[in-house]
């Protein structure tokens, strides 16, 4: 109550401001119009947000649910001997989201928003049901690849809807809720992992579990509206205006459709192709999206996540649940917290102190691993410099980047930019999992984790001079500063 209660603050003090303004220039009439109108805007597009996060939570159980289920399964399935085969099982995944990364931008260019949810829900449950019932490797790693395509187009496509039907007001709190689900799915994951120890079997009933969230996904987004912008862009004026009627009121169909013919949107452009993301108009700003994520998984999130049992367990922290539960807990509490920050404080700044954050704990975790003077409190110092990082990370660099490029990305390119986009965050993810180890190896944990404080540092200089800020600015406003159309 009290989250749905901070939205409506952030919400009513915008409408009271626009309220006042209309005030000044208009007399008395329009002072409390504006205020009922965002009001009805910010409840009637919750559900539909709601229906899309169900991707989100999708995204992080699929992501977590092998953790702690790969032990049972490869002695269930007759390969807890080969590692080889089990790196398959994980990272099966991490193939397949790259390829519905890519792919979720031209479905969801060519068929819609929401039929692309509806089409990305087979996959996701064809994938957890073989998971599921399977009775070899072969079956397992089929059912990890659909999976791994589902959370791929997921990935691409949440925070694509999300912020192309939220008010702008409030766009920045709803998109960073698409991370605060991801963070859910993955502690579900963890508690649904629980009652392993007493039955090894239960790790079927893990991966059966996701084809309810699946279903409902499906059976929700045939009932969501269409994005009004994509709409829109294939000239479907009418079936647009139904829309936005749909999301905000009547009341604001007017307004909406002006703001998009503002922008030249429409069918004055054809649709772009994915050679005109390199396009002098483009580039940079296309360029500034890969790079996020790019920073992001460099900057050295799963490392420490992957390192986070074994740091615990040299502060006397035994339990691995326990372990995992801090670090999710500390994950969630950030993300809440950037939920309530994210159209106060700015996009942009949420990312400079999350990034300068992460670069502090990195130097204090490469401090704790190699300065013998800091012996005696390595294990409570890494304790914290874990949570530290994992908080920080959560500030911004975790929910900043999925919200804040479907904001700077032009109608006609969003899509496919966007699916560029995750395509560099899955394969960065997949190249980090395949050498890390092997690199920590050669030459230590401790200057690995200076590297990653070194690409943290890089990231604040690089937002400084290249990213924009998007806090209460429409898409259409952004795309006229960022992408002007010639």
């Amino acid at each position: 109550m009290e989250t749905r209660g901070s939205i409506e603050g952030v919400f009513l003090s915008s409408s009271k401001a626009r309220s006042f303004r209309a005030q000044s220039s208009d007399g008395d009439v329009e002072d409390v119009a504006p205020a009922k109108i965002q009001v009805k805007s910010y409840e009637s597009v919750l559900p539909y947000v709601g229906v899309a996060c169900l991707g989100a939570v999708l995204f992080g159980y699929h992501l977590g649910v092998i953790n702690g289920a790969l032990e049972y399964l490869a002695k269930d399935l007759g390969f807890a001997e080969n590692t080889v085969l089990q790196g398959w099982v994980v990272s099966t995944l991490l193939a397949g989201a790259t390829v519905g990364s890519f792919t979720g931008g031209s479905l969801a260019d060519k068929f819609g928003r929401t039929k692309t949810f509806m089409l990305d829900a087979i996959p996701l449950t064809v994938g957890a049901f073989l998971c599921a019932t399977a009775q070899s490797i072969e079956t397992m790693i089929i059912g990890r690849l659909l999976s791994g395509i589902g959370i791929g187009i997921s990935s691409a496509i949440v925070p694509l809807y999300i912020s192309e039907i939220s008010p702008t007001e409030i766009r920045g709190t709803l998109g960073s809720v698409n991370q605060l689900f991801i963070c859910i799915g993955i502690l579900a994951a963890l508690v649904a992992g629980l009652p392993l120890a007493g039955n090894p079997l239960w790790w079927r009933t893990m991966f059966a579990v996701a084809v309810i969230p699946s279903v409902l996904l499906a059976l929700g987004m045939a009932f969501s509206p269409e994005s009004p912008r994509w709409l829109y862009q294939q000239g479907k004026i009418s079936e647009a205006e139904v829309s936005v009627k749909r999301l905000y009121g009547k009341e604001r169909v007017a307004e909406f459709m002006s703001e998009l013919d503002s922008a030249g949107q429409g069918s004055s452009e054809p649709e772009a192709g994915w050679f005109d993301l390199f396009s002098s108009r483009y580039r940079k700003v296309v360029s500034v999206g890969a790079a996020l994520f790019l920073f992001q998984q460099f900057a050295g999130i799963n490392a420490v996540v992957y390192y986070s049992t074994s740091v615990f367990r040299s502060a006397g922290v035994t339990s691995d649940v326990a372990a995992s539960a801090l670090v999710g807990a500390a994950n969630v509490f950030g993300t809440t917290i950037a939920t309530s920050l994210m159209d106060k404080k700015g996009r942009k700044s949420l990312l400079l102190i999350s990034f300068a954050g992460m670069a502090a704990s990195m130097m204090l975790l490469s401090l704790t691993f190699n300065w013998t003077v800091m012996a005696p409190y390595s294990g409570t110092l890494a304790v914290l410099g874990t949570v530290l990082y994992v908080l920080s990370f959560s500030l911004g660099a975790g929910p900043v980047p999925a919200l804040l490029l479907p904001e700077m990305f032009a109608s006609r390119i969003r899509a496919k930019a966007m699916a560029l986009s995750l395509g560099m965050h899955w394969i960065s993810n997949f190249v980090i999992g395949l050498y890390f180890l092997s690199v920590v190896n050669k030459i230590g944990t401790s200057t690995v984790y200076l590297g990653f404080a070194s690409v943290c540092l890089a990231a604040v200089v690089y937002i400084s001079g290249n990213v924009v800020e998007t806090k209460g600015r429409s898409l259409e406003e952004i795309e006229l500063a960022l992408s002007p159309a010639i």
